[in-house]
């Protein structure tokens, strides 16, 4: 059964798009692409339909991630078949879970940097880079990485617990 998982940025054109490409990258090196699946959304629907941000699709090439990807909103129906709602800031992680249907619903939105040991405690928003310059998506690709390190052990440990 695949275990699939959905970033959830606000418009779905910066953060989320980052952090799907990157987790895919990820899942696909750890030959978990069979067993994995990874797509994005936004709470909003300001620019369904639309390709990331330009400046996420730099940073992403010049780092060798491939993203193929057209904006949309995220829909409550979507709970029932995903195992893992990954919000990037506290603000998606409210808003998801007041959209989610059930208790164990709610329980399955988790924000991306609580996978990264490094800010543990601290604070677990990836700033929204979309107001500023090609630093600010830089940074937003680093927090992505380091997060993706602890999501994929996570994932990895669901998916293996399945098959036991």
């Amino acid at each position: 059964m695949t275990y699939r998982v959905c970033f959830v940025c606000t418009g779905n054109i910066c953060r989320s798009p980052m952090a799907e490409a990157v987790f895919h990258a990820r899942v696909e090196d750890a030959g978990l692409g069979g067993l994995v699946e990874a797509d994005s959304a936004g709470t909003g629907g300001w620019h369904e339909g639309e390709g990331a941000d330009p400046r996420t699709e730099a940073v992403l090439a010049d780092h060798g991630y491939d993203l193929d990807h057209a904006a949309r909103q995220f829909q409550q129906s979507w709970f029932s078949r995903l195992d893992l709602v990954v919000a990037l800031d506290a603000g998606h992680l409210r808003a998801l879970r007041r959209l989610a249907p059930t208790e164990r619903d709610a329980a399955k939105v988790r924000l991306l940097r609580s996978y990264d040991p490094a800010v543990a405690g601290g604070d677990l928003d990836v700033p929204d880079p979309y107001y500023g310059g090609r630093d600010g998506f830089e940074e937003c690709l680093e927090m992505v990485e380091a997060a993706s390190t602890g999501l994929l052990a996570a994932v990895r440990e669901q998916v293996e617990g399945r098959a036991a």
